[in-house]
């Protein structure tokens, strides 16, 4: 939090919410387009030539899809639920957590749908490879850099002084 930002609970919350709903824009467009690209996949002719090992990759992928579209657009139902109820302060609270927990099927399914395309068009191998790379890329940049960085900029503040 800022220490200089000098805001009411109200203002803060507000800020929340609107910051929360630029985020979620983002992510709701990747899951989104990420769901129709595997939503197709059953229609294609070469799928029925899949084995049971990636059929079962897929549909872990398409659940994991299912489960973060239902995640990060659940603060939007949340909002119609508590519209002009006073309660924005719960309804910040709890998209918060619909957020990361919808981030994290997202960063959950990627690497899923990797491993299914890696793993159709070059072999298993490349397909476990590359998708454990991605998912080490998800948990370096989305996880371990931002602690990283609020480590640093804490660390900075305490070393300054009040």
């Amino acid at each position: 939090m800022v220490a200089d930002r000098s805001e009411t609970d109200a203002e803060r919350i507000d800020r929340s919410w609107n910051e929360l709903l630029q985020e979620l824009r983002v992510s709701q467009t990747g899951v989104q387009i990420l769901s129709g690209f595997l939503l197709t996949l059953p229609f294609q002719q070469r799928f029925t030539q899949l084995g049971p090992f990636y059929r079962a990759v897929f549909l872990i992928a398409f659940v994991l899809a299912t489960l973060a579209t239902v995640l990060l657009v659940a603060p939007a139902s949340s909002h119609r639920v508590l519209f002009h109820k006073h309660e924005k302060d719960v309804l910040v609270e709890t998209a918060d957590r619909l957020a990361k927990a919808g981030l994290t099927a997202l960063a959950l399914t990627v690497p899923a749908v990797v491993l299914l395309i890696f793993g159709v068009v070059v072999g298993a191998a490349a397909g476990l490879v590359a998708s454990g790379l991605v998912l080490m890329l998800f948990v370096v940049c989305w996880l371990v850099l931002p602690l990283a960085l609020l480590r640093r900029h804490s660390s900075a503040r305490e070393g300054h002084g009040p």
